[in-house]
């Protein structure tokens, strides 16, 4: 298997509201969209973000179209926890968890954007 890009897909009740949460705090750029959805890249990686509207008819399997969100964590390790905290905590963004440092050595912080979402950036530490 030669996988060449991977993509991690959430179903959220208002896509815009992510998709300016992910390129204003994290970077992100919008690789396309059209209406109920929107594919972003990343500068620095090859994962694409995509935010698909809860509910659209063309979500399958049917049975799981519901809302992400319920314990996941969105997680970008970053070489400077401290700064990006700073950074995106002085724009307003909801802040759940400040930054903190567990014994095995990661020190991570949560944001939460409009739907939701956790996004965590760590920091391994030593």
């Amino acid at each position: 298997m030669n996988i060449t890009q991977t993509a991690v897909s959430l179903n959220v009740p208002d896509v815009t509201a992510s998709a300016q949460f992910a390129t204003t705090h994290f970077g992100y750029q919008e690789a396309m969209s059209a209406d109920g959805f929107v594919s972003l890249k990343h500068p620095s990686s090859s994962t694409n973000l995509i935010f698909l509207a809860t509910g659209l008819e063309t979500f399958k399997p049917r049975e799981i179209a519901g809302s992400a969100g319920q314990g996941l964590l969105l997680v970008f390790v970053v070489e400077d926890l401290d700064e990006e905290f700073g950074r995106i905590a002085a724009t307003g963004a909801r802040v759940i968890t400040p930054p903190e440092t567990e014994p095995w050595g990661e020190r991570y912080c949560q944001f939460a954007d409009p739907n939701g979402l956790v996004w965590q950036l760590v920091q391994w530490v030593s």
